[in-house]
């Protein structure tokens, strides 16, 4: 079982480089819109989710309810209940309740992927290590993101914010050219999500439930297209 610190530390580095640059992006624009300096910072140090940090700079842009919030964080970050329960299964059965709570505060899908997929089993120690670098990242791309928004022209704010979007685009195409099941899933919600705003002067849904609505159906249409079971008797 791994569980050096200086090791975590280690494995850690190129994770917090990545958040660094994400993380910079949302800060942005979230000065962009409107967010005070410290709320942003304070946005990323407790939640330490990318999809779920920018899907809520909507619904607050749009002036969403509560529950469209609770909603649509719940949806887009269900994973995280999963890779916990994966995660259980590596690290230290002896660790005690708090200490699984705080691993939890940072289980990303890149900080799962380094430590079920690197070692056998891992320690307190090391996940902390694991921890500390990608969580300063997130939260100091975020506050420098933030800071030189302000600092800059609004023309300037506005062309830097259009990297979001290569961002995401970068994220999505790798996976979509390996599979075809998951480019069909993708192209779903893009549909979906263009229905609706097509339909937004008839039909006023929040842009939380959009996501909630296009998440929900585009899982659920490939699930049912694609099932796991089908596959592997499909290419067994």
């Amino acid at each position: 079982m791994e569980n050096s610190f200086q090791k975590g530390i280690q494995d850690g580095i190129p994770i917090a480089l990545g958040y660094l640059s994400v993380s910079f992006a949302f800060g942005m624009m979230a000065a962009n819109q409107g967010i005070p300096l410290w709320a942003s910072v304070m946005i990323s140090f407790t939640n330490l989710t990318s999809a779920g940090q920018f899907a809520a700079l909507s619904i607050i842009a749009t002036g969403g309810s509560l529950i469209e919030m609770i909603l649509s964080q719940f949806v887009i970050n269900l994973r995280y209940f999963l890779m916990s329960l994966s995660l259980t299964q590596k690290i230290d059965p002896r660790l005690g309740t708090a200490k699984r709570a705080l691993i939890s505060y940072a289980v990303t899908d890149e900080i799962f992927a380094v430590s079920t997929s690197r070692y056998a089993g891992v320690g307190f120690h090391y996940m902390a290590g694991l921890m500390l670098l990608p969580i300063f990242g997130w939260t100091m791309g975020t506050f420098l993101g933030g800071a030189i928004s302000s600092l800059l022209p609004l023309a300037l704010r506005d062309a830097l914010g259009i990297m979001i979007y290569g961002m995401f685009l970068a994220i999505i195409l790798p996976p979509c050219r390996r599979s075809r099941e998951i480019f069909i899933v993708v192209i779903i919600a893009s549909l979906m999500s263009c229905v609706f705003q097509l339909l937004s002067a008839v039909i006023a849904i929040g842009s939380g439930f959009v996501i909630i609505l296009c998440t929900i159906v585009g899982a659920g249409i490939g699930a049912w297209l694609y099932p796991v079971g089908g596959e592997e008797e499909h290419h067994g």
